[in-house]
């Protein structure tokens, strides 16, 4: 006898907030259809879960850092780790999402078969070590777009003779005691800019270091209007509105930093000056030498970082490391930053969906040689789709339209009969870069490992909300750029839910 391994309609890969939101959308859509979530960890939550430095929290605002079926309605809209993690959590468990999550999965490889017209999908189990192998019809890789056992640090000379502490806020030790300490912060980017203040209202001596500043604009922790709202309106619509005005408000800020940076750069500036201490030496420290949007713009709630720089409780310095030594870190200009702990804030090490190996019949998909359909499938590769979240806003909003879309698709096919769908590439199409525009270091590392885009459309990246909703939420399926298939033989399956 030969043992039929578990089917599935749809294999999610993931349970952080996008894993869980796109099996919310497939169950509400489908609520007949099977449905596994694989998880490499042991909890849900993903990023929300897995990051415990002090004070961390969105850097989006959390009417649109929701999800669109599922109202936020906490009272922070800028909002910490923990009440992000329990809206996660709290969404899987009413939609009945946490019985369908398989803990300690971690996904390795997904083959594809156009004969059987269906993945097999190989995980290893993190506690025993042994393989689990399930099929399906549709693979949804959901695992967001870094490596959760490491993130980067790059070589610093000298690290080894340091006598203090090195945390990466990756893997915040719990046990770390920071009161009266001094701690160095290397980086400029969200993670800096929230552990900054954060270290300080604990009670440590903070000094952030950057080789080059960011651009940090202050936000309201709490949105008056989505406030008044709720004592108007329904949950539901009040949530809806505040949602609506802020996409309105982060789209046109960031369309105004593409077209007039100049402008927007002393904006910016205007609202710092602000903030900052009479003299402050904001050209040094909070004018970099890139246009506004070029990376993210960091957000602070109610000003905090510029508080704590006018109370005296944070410095900043910008300059270039020459060496660690045995009681911190000397600079370039000669300078010596004494540290009990320095934090290194440098950013993330990118792993596209997970590490998993994808095979197509018996060939192993190169992905930086795919091309990207609609920035959530590759040309190529059947009945298999991704989420990737946009750069310049929310990564749920992106993520809500490739839901709906997948639903879109799997009901195109279940009307026509069709078993599998698959991007083809035209090579008439011109290439871009998957991420262009955008000069993160972290994405800068990794762009050898993306696939391309395409210079029109479908194949096109937009990092534009507005401009995406009329293709997801209402485009055509089938638009040309795709190829449908039937299955011609069916074997027996033993389908699970």
């Amino acid at each position: 006898m030969t043992s039929v391994a578990e089917h599935v309609g749809v294999l999610i890969v993931g349970a952080g907030l996008s894993g869980v939101g796109a099996a919310c959308h497939l169950r509400r859509a489908f609520p007949g259809r099977s449905l596994v979530v694989l998880e490499a960890r042991d909890a849900v939550g993903g990023t929300w879960d897995l990051f415990r430095y002090p004070g961390i929290r969105s850097d989006s605002d959390m009417f649109t850092l929701g999800y669109r079926f599922r109202p936020w309605l906490g009272d922070k809209a800028i909002a910490d780790g923990d009440s992000i993690l329990s809206y996660v959590r709290e969404t899987a468990a009413e939609y009945g999402i946490d019985r369908h999550i398989r803990f300690g999965h971690r996904v390795v490889r997904a083959e594809w078969s156009s004969e059987r017209q269906r993945w097999t999908v190989t995980a290893q189990r993190t506690d025993t070590g042994e393989s689990v192998v399930l099929t399906a019809d549709f693979l949804f890789g959901c695992s967001g777009y870094y490596r959760y056992d490491r993130g980067y640090t790059p070589e610093f000379p000298g690290l080894d003779r340091f006598g203090g502490t090195v945390v990466h806020p990756q893997h915040w030790p719990e046990d770390l005691a920071v009161a009266g300490k001094r701690i160095v912060i290397i980086g400029s980017g969200a993670t800096a800019v929230t552990l900054g203040p954060a270290l300080a209202r604990l009670g440590a001596t903070v000094c952030m270091l950057q080789r080059s500043p960011s651009y940090i604009l202050s936000a309201p922790a709490r949105d008056d209007l989505a406030d008044r709202l709720r004592t108007l309106l329904p949950a539901k619509a009040a949530y809806a509105l505040a949602r609506a005005k802020n996409i309105a408000v982060s789209t046109a800020i960031y369309q105004l930093c593409q077209r007039y940076p100049d402008r927007m750069r002393a904006w910016i500036r205007g609202w710092q000056e602000r903030w900052l201490p009479a003299g402050y030496d904001i050209d040094t420290h909070f004018t970099p030498a890139y246009n506004p949007w070029d990376q993210r713009l960091c957000l602070v709630p109610n000003g905090d970082l510029f508080r704590a720089i006018r109370a005296g409780d944070l410095d900043m310095v910008t300059d270039r490391i020459d060496t660690f030594t045995e009681t911190g870190v000397r600079l370039a200009s000669g300078t010596e930053l004494e540290a009990d702990i320095v934090v290194t804030a440098t950013g993330l090490d990118l792993l596209l969906f997970g590490g998993i190996e994808l095979v197509v019949d018996d060939a192993v998909v190169d992905v930086p040689k795919a091309m990207a359909y609609k920035a959530m499938m590759l040309s190529e590769v059947p009945n298999f789709g991704y989420i990737m979240g946009y750069t310049n806003a929310s990564w749920t909003l992106k993520a809500d339209l490739v839901c709906e879309y997948v639903v879109r698709l799997l009901r195109y096919l279940d009307e026509h009969g069709y078993s599998s769908v698959t991007p083809v590439r035209d090579h008439s199409v011109g290439t871009t870069p998957f991420l262009p525009n955008f000069s993160a270091g972290y994405v800068l590392r990794a762009a050898d490992r993306f696939p391309v885009a395409g210079d029109r459309k479908p194949w096109r990246l937009h990092m534009n909300y507005l401009r995406d909703i009329p293709a997801f939420r209402y485009g055509k399926i089938d638009d040309g750029a795709l190829r449908f298939a039937r299955a011609e033989r069916r074997e027996p399956l033993h389908v699970v839910n």
